[in-house]
């Protein structure tokens, strides 16, 4: 469960020999306090202390911006140019759902079959079939082969993946001017104007959408808040090193590298977007040469937040619908700038992270 796991935690002093009412002003300079889910599921919290208390502080200074530098995570897989994978990804792990369904009941009707046999009931599928000079169960035989075609289905789409990518990367199209309007804060709608130099014949729509999330935490910066080594045992839930497949403060040790599928080397961090795991979308719109206005999500979020362990992270993104060949993607961080009030949110939607997934 949840609940059960260890919660990664960090302190700062922010000053000391100060009283609880110069703690309160230092407090409402700076970034507002949020708590995003319960320790039940998923918890992203950012408190203030005074002598070990929460300095509950309701009302902040308006528009304070974290301008800190974006993390290798954001430099490297959220800024850029992205493809969408090959539906047949998502269809393949669906199609494995089914075998195993299919592999259980099979193991089950094989458990009572003697006890359907001794009743009268004539078994199907129990007897056996010569190959060489030993025997196979029937039902092995029927079941077995299903297991390799989910791997030859993506296997197939791994190979149109890398062809598409090389395709790409041959002839990018030139990178969309995005202006912001005004300025982007959490609890406010976005206006933004968007330029491309031009289009390609084979797009079609093309939608402009933004959304909030939380990024997940550096590795080295987890294995630090619970006092263990990088290079001891990792906590539950981290994989063990993988050097070949994350660098410090890319990735947290969760995917194990099922998040994504093949992808050439000539781009850091890959043409796959990855999901945020948790994170909720604004407004969405079809793209015109005018100003947008984009609403802002229905759940209030905190401005932009970058530290090793805790990062909110605001992103625009440029949807661009081809024919034959998948979406495009076009994505490009906010720096937003956070709401005067404390942000607490109890109800959070966990996404699957792999990049095939439908809620790009």
């Amino acid at each position: 469960m949840a609940s059960e796991l260890p919660i990664s935690k960090k302190r700062e002093t922010l000053s000391e020999e100060i009283d609880q009412q110069q703690a309160i002003e230092l407090v409402t300079k700076s970034i507002p306090s949020f708590k995003i889910g319960e320790k039940t599921g998923w918890l992203v919290e950012r408190r203030y202390l005074f002598d070990g208390n929460t300095i509950k502080n309701e009302v902040y200074e308006h528009g304070i911006v974290d301008d800190s530098e974006w993390p290798i995570v954001v430099e490297k897989q959220r800024r850029g140019w992205y493809l969408t994978p090959h539906p047949v990804h998502a269809t393949a792990r669906k199609f494995i759902n089914g075998v195993v369904y299919i592999l259980l009941i099979s193991l089950l009707y094989l458990f009572i079959e003697p006890i359907l046999s001794a009743i009268g009931i004539p078994g199907i599928g129990t007897g056996t079939v010569r190959i060489g000079l030993l025997d196979y169960p029937l039902l092995a035989l029927i079941v077995g082969p299903l297991f390799f075609i989910p791997l030859l289905m993506r296997v197939t789409a791994n190979f149109s993946d890398l062809r598409r990518q090389k395709l790409f990367l041959q002839n990018p199209p030139p990178n969309p001017e995005i202006e912001i309007i005004g300025e982007a804060v959490a609890d406010q709608d976005l206006k933004v104007k968007v330029k491309f130099e031009s289009n390609r014949d084979n797009w079609n729509s093309i939608s402009v959408y933004w959304r909030v999330g939380a990024l997940p935490p550096a590795r080295d910066a987890v294995f630090s808040a619970l006092n263990r080594t990088v290079e001891g045992q990792p906590p539950p839930g981290l994989t063990t090193k993988l050097p070949h497949h994350w660098e410090v403060g890319l990735d947290d040790g969760t995917g194990a590298g099922e998040d994504a599928p093949m992808q050439r080397q000539e781009v850091a961090g890959g043409l796959f977007l990855r999901p945020m795991r948790v994170m909720q979308f604004g407004g969405k719109v079809e793209y015109n040469e005018d100003e947008m206005i984009l609403e802002n999500p229905k759940n209030t979020w905190p401005g932009t937040t970058i530290s090793p362990l805790v990062k909110i992270h605001w992103e625009i993104i440029i949807q661009i619908e081809r024919e034959n060949e998948g979406s495009l993607l076009w994505v490009e961080p906010l720096r937003v700038k956070h709401s005067s009030k404390h942000v607490e949110q109890k109800t959070l939607t966990v996404n699957d992270g792999r990049t095939e997934s439908e809620i790009l």
